[in-house]
C-alpha cells in the first residue's frame, strides 16, 4: 500500500535502496535531447519516451517517486493508462515540479530568483487532485568573489519556505533544492 501521510510519504521517497527519478523536463529542454538524436518533440513521441522510462523492468526496485513536468503528470500512455498511475503501479509515487523558472533578481544577469508563487496555491491543489504526492521547487544560487549577495539569498530561501508551506498546505510533501 502507497502512503498517505506526509510523513509516510517522505519516508517512502528516502527509502534505502531507491531513488527519485527526476523526469521533468520543460518542453524546451527535451526538445534539446531530442534535436540531438534527431527526434522530433512532439507531444506523443515525450509521452512514448516518458512511457518507456515508467514502465521499465527496474522502476519498482530502483524508484521511489518520480518528479513530473505539467504535461506528463496529464499525459496518458499508449492504452490509455494516466502515466501517473503507471508510476504507481511500479510502486513509485508521482510528483510534479511546481516552480516556474528562474528570473534575473534586481536585473543583475548573475543573480537569479525562482518564479512561480503567484498561483502556487491553485495549482497544487489541482496536481494534488491528479495524484501528486510530492513537489519540487529549484532555486539557483550562483557563487562568485562577489556573489551571492545576501539579499539574493534571503529572498530565494524566502520563496523556498513559502513553497513548502504551501505544498505541505495542500498535502504534498516538498522538496526544496537549492543549488
Amino acid at each position: 500500500m502507497l502512503p498517505n501521510t506526509l510523513e509516510e510519504i517522505a519516508q517512502y521517497l528516502v527509502s534505502e535502496g531507491k531513488g527519485i527519478l527526476a523526469a521533468d523536463e520543460s518542453s524546451a529542454t527535451i526538445e534539446k535531447r531530442f534535436k540531438s538524436i534527431n527526434i522530433e518533440s512532439t507531444e506523443d513521441n515525450r509521452r512514448k519516451y516518458r512511457e518507456m522510462l515508467f514502465r521499465a523492468s527496474h522502476m519498482s526496485t530502483a524508484i521511489s517517486g518520480v518528479i513530473l513536468f505539467d504535461e506528463t503528470l496529464r499525459q496518458n500512455g499508449a492504452d490509455g493508462t494516466p502515466l501517473r498511475d503507471i508510476i504507481t503501479s511500479h510502486g513509485a509515487l508521482p510528483g510534479i515540479k511546481v516552480d516556474q523558472g528562474l528570473q534575473p533578481f534586481e536585473g543583475d544577469t548573475h543573480e537569479k530568483i525562482t518564479k512561480g508563487l503567484q498561483g502556487l496555491d491553485e495549482r497544487c491543489r489541482e496536481y494534488q487532485s491528479l495524484g501528486a504526492k510530492f513537489t519540487k521547487w529549484r532555486a539557483v544560487i550562483n557563487i562568485t568573489d562577489t556573489k551571492p549577495t545576501d539579499k539574493c539569498i534571503t529572498e530565494n530561501m524566502e520563496a523556498l519556505a513559502e513553497y513548502a508551506a504551501i505544498a505541505q498546505k495542500n498535502h504534498m510533501v516538498p522538496i526544496v533544492e537549492p543549488e
